[in-house]
This record gives C-alpha cells, structure tokens and sequence, in this order.
C-alpha cells in the first residue's frame, strides 16, 4: 500500500489515507462510513495519523489492508460522510511528509561510490572502517519539507546542494535490533532530499564535526510510504533494484540505482538501535546515491551550484516523485 498524510487547506489538522490510482482515501472517513453503512466498526479503531499507527504497526496494517479490499470493491468516489467525500483528487491536496513531525532522523552514508567521489575531493582516501561500521549523523527533525513544497533558500550560502536518497520509516521501535529481524522494523520507503549547505558544511568538517550547520535547514520527503510488499518484486540477488534519478529544471542531471548501497537498511537499523530505543516514524536515510547531488557531478557541469527559483525533481522507481521549488 501508499500512505500519505495531507491537508486540503494550510492550517487545516493533517490527514492520513491511503493511494487508489489518483485518488488519496481518507482513513477516518472512510472508517466511519463502514460503520455506518456496513455495519462494520472493526476499523474505528485505526489511529487518525500514520505516526501513530506506526506504534502497533501489525495490527494496523492488517485493519488497513481489509479496509482498501472493501472500499475498492465501491465506487469510492461516490462516498461520503457529513457530506465530504472519503476520496480526493492527488491534485486537490496538500502532501505533508508522511511522517510530518518524527522523533528522530538517522541519515547513513551507504553508497560506496558518493562516499569514495566525497573523500577525493577532500584530498583522503577510503577509510577502511567505513566498510565495517554503517555510519550516520542525526538531523533537524523541525525543518522537514514535503512534496511540493517552497525550500527558502538558506543564509550565509553559495554552495547549495541536493542530495537524492533512498529512505525507510520505523514501525513498532525497538532496542538493540538484530540484522537477521531488522525487516520486520521497516515500515515503508520513501524519497529523501536531504538538501546540504556545502560552503558550511566544509567549514564545519574541517574541525572533525558536522554535517550540522550545513544541512540542518532543510530535508525533504515524500510523496507516500511505500510498504515493502508494493516492492516485492524489486529485489535481485538480495539487493532492491530501483532506479533513482534527479531533474534539476526537467533536465536529467543524475541517474542511479538503490543496487549500489553497500549497507544494507538491515545493517543500518542495527547499528542505529544499539543501546537506544527506535521510535515508531523514525526516518533512517541511505546517504546519496552515486552521481545524486552536485559535489559529486561538480557544478561546473551542472550549471553552478542551486539557485533561488530552481526545481529540484527526485524520482524512484514505484516509490514516486519528490519535487520542491527553491525560494
């Protein structure tokens, strides 16, 4: 299934449903009307926001998954409660990240390939631990964007940067996650931004800290959670075979796949649950793909650097489209 969490207005409360074709079905509403019409109160119980379904994610999954089974057998568009329709029009809402308001955000440094391109032009080699030890930095869980929404352009920059990621949300939580079960933590995916200062971040990086400043501005995510059954068959040889790919003003700029990660999410969850309590609608980040910003593409053959009135497009293959605007 996609789950997406929306508003129809600004300052309207989010909403949370799920995706039929080009239509987002309200969870709430179209609880209620099984009730009323069906005589069916089995799916009142469902959480009113992802973030909290996310806490007993089993259970929930298996009540929302009967729920699109018997919407989908109706006409869904012709639905309603209190005279709002239980489905909306994609274009008619305002897509939140699907988590909008999470209690932590891990982002890795997995692909081999943007980490060896990064430590060149630092002038250092591959350190040797970073193929043992799956690596993360935390970020601002309060500067977290969604599809389509306006990026205001960071002070004190001239060196601003996308970074086209690959990320997963946490359902249930949980402590010290063994790799062997980490799969059953993995909610869904979803396409990550991760929009990086670079000017700052070098200042920072040169006293062995950071990225901080340099990338606490701003990440994006969305459009939907993918749940890992919609990609079952993406998998080859033990590794998901998805394309990943950027547009910077409809110009194809990067071309990647997530078959290049060299830690695993299940690595990652591990490494990030030792000793500590993950949170259901935790973000984990895979790092950029190989060629996925433009340090690695370098500018000069990108048109410079990120520009106010630029829009960045990310794609991945069955996960969607993840598009912001710089201002």
């Amino acid at each position: 299934m996609k789950f997406a969490t929306y508003t129809t207005f600004r300052g309207e409360k989010t909403r949370f449903g799920f995706i039929i074709e080009d239509k987002i079905i309200d969870i709430m509403r179209s609880s209620i009307w099984m009730n009323e019409h069906k005589k069916d109160s089995s799916f009142l119980s469902i959480p009113t926001t992802l973030k909290l379904a996310l806490n007993k994610w089993n259970e929930n999954f298996d009540k929302l998954i009967k729920l699109k089974e018997n919407i989908s057998d109706l006409d869904h568009s012709e639905l309603q409660i209190n005279g709002k329709s239980i489905s909306i029009n994609l274009n008619d809402v305002h897509l939140l990240p699907p988590v909008p308001n999470p209690t932590s955000f891990r982002d890795f440094y997995a692909f081999e390939q943007h980490v060896k391109a990064a430590r060149k032009l630092r002038g250092l080699d591959m350190n040797p631990d970073w193929y043992r030890i799956p690596i993360f930095y935390f970020s601002n869980i309060t500067s977290i964007y969604g599809h389509k929404e306006e990026i205001p352009y960071p002070k004190e920059t001239k060196e601003l940067d996308f970074e086209l990621e690959l990320a997963i949300i946490i359902a249930n939580g949980g402590k010290n996650i063994d790799k062997k079960d980490a799969e059953k933590f993995i909610a869904g995916y979803t396409i990550l931004n991760d929009w990086s200062a670079r000017d700052l971040q070098r200042e920072e990086m040169q006293m062995n800290l950071g990225p901080a400043k340099g990338k606490d501005f701003a990440n994006s995510f969305g459009p939907f959670m993918v749940t890992p059954d919609e990609l079952k068959n993406n998998w080859e040889n033990d590794k998901m075979n998805l394309r990943m790919t950027c547009y910077l003003n409809d110009n194809l700029i990067s071309d990647g796949n997530t078959n290049d990660l060299y830690h695993s999410f299940s690595s990652m969850i591990q490494r990030a649950s030792m000793n500590v309590d993950l949170k259901a609608g935790d973000y984990i980040g895979s790092g950029t793909v190989g060629t996925g910003c433009i340090l690695e593409l370098r500018p000069e053959s990108t048109g410079g650097w990120l520009k106010k009135g630029d829009t960045i497009r990310l794609e991945i293959d069955n996960i969607g489209v993840l598009e912001n605007t710089i201002i």
